[in-house]
């Protein structure tokens, strides 16, 4: 097997510097046409493939951005790929799609992985689990450009890209406060997810406005479909005492509404239920859901254009910029 050919190599074939070599294949304006073509064909005709892993060519563009994000089916995540792969496409560049599947270790690997592709930046959305930022931080600190979107690691100083979850929350809350709710019971995320905190802080926020006593007991950790089912009996043992459900999220609040249902509840007659999402199934569920609109196409693309405003600005000193997206609510039956 014959050894591939290095710049070194091509150098000393033409009797140039190495960095001549380098600069010509990169398409540098300090060499001249002549020398470039030359270089070039000769690179052409003996093949020669950049070796995208030397170290040398870090400061190459590689014309690749990376995403990760906790779940492809995600009704959010895929809007928000959509509006990313749209702009990153029109833009010339190829997009490597990762999912952390909710796991800060492959969250991680996923990022090694990302960065040993030699991506020219990275757009990210944290996993439910990720209680440590090493492997963020250790990425800033090599200077790799990244763009955190909807759930974001405050941690460290980057773009963002976010909806204002807090005024979600408090949208909601109100919304169903007006509709004569005043026992309104919400189903949380975990206290370290930041949108989840805002979200909550945003419901707190609506019932100290409306002077509502607020009650540790009408706030419970349930973010998902399957904690639905686990937490039935206790959900069911509260409703007595409550009149609406304000759900951190859709499929919880589907959840919800089903089991209600299952139990002789109407919705929403004996319970309202309000979400926050708005993905497809809201309108597939009876009665469809009434929930906090999330324009993640719209997210997608800003967290894209943020990205290639540092990519296409490599030496000049951006600030970092956080978008907020303001959310609106979406009027159905549930509520």
């Amino acid at each position: 097997m014959h050894n591939k050919l290095t710049i070194k190599d091509i150098a000393k074939k033409l009797g140039v510097s190495v960095s001549t070599v380098s600069r010509a294949l990169k398409d540098h304006p300090d060499i001249s046409e002549k020398t470039k073509s030359l270089i070039r064909n000769f690179a052409n005709e003996m093949n020669y493939r950049p070796n995208v892993l030397a170290l040398s060519l870090r400061k190459q563009k590689s014309n690749t951005i990376g995403l990760i994000i906790p779940e492809i089916v995600h009704h959010f995540f895929s809007s928000v790929i959509s509006g990313i792969e749209d702009l990153t496409y029109r833009e010339g560049y190829n997009l490597i799609i990762c999912q952390s599947n909710e796991n800060q270790f492959r969250e991680s690997t996923n990022l090694q992985a990302l960065i040993d592709h030699r991506v020219d930046g990275i757009i990210i959305s944290m996993s439910k689990s990720t209680t440590n930022f090493n492997h963020f931080k250790k990425a800033w600190e090599d200077g790799i450009p990244m763009v955190f979107f909807d759930r974001i690691c405050d941690a460290i100083e980057t773009d963002r890209v976010v909806m204002d979850d807090f005024e979600g929350g408090r949208l909601a809350t109100e919304y169903l406060i007006k509709k004569g709710c005043s026992n309104i019971l919400h189903l949380a995320a975990a206290p370290n997810l930041l949108i989840g905190r805002n979200r909550r802080d945003g419901y707190l926020e609506a019932l100290r406005q409306y002077n509502i006593p607020i009650r540790e007991k009408f706030i419970l950790k349930c973010d998902t479909r399957e904690e639905v089912i686990t937490m039935q009996n206790h959900i069911l043992s509260l409703v007595p005492q409550i009149d609406a459900i304000f759900a951190v999220n859709d499929s919880t609040a589907i959840a919800t509404i089903q089991m209600l249902r299952r139990n002789g509840y109407r919705v929403p007659e004996d319970i309202r239920v309000i979400g926050f999402g708005d993905g497809p199934i809201a309108t597939i569920v009876e009665p469809a859901l009434t929930t906090v609109e999330q324009k993640g196409y719209d997210m997608g693309r800003e967290a894209v254009r943020l990205l290639l405003q540092r990519l296409n600005n490599p030496n000049v000193p951006i600030d970092y910029q956080t978008r907020v997206f303001t959310p609106t609510i979406k009027e159905r039956e549930s509520a």
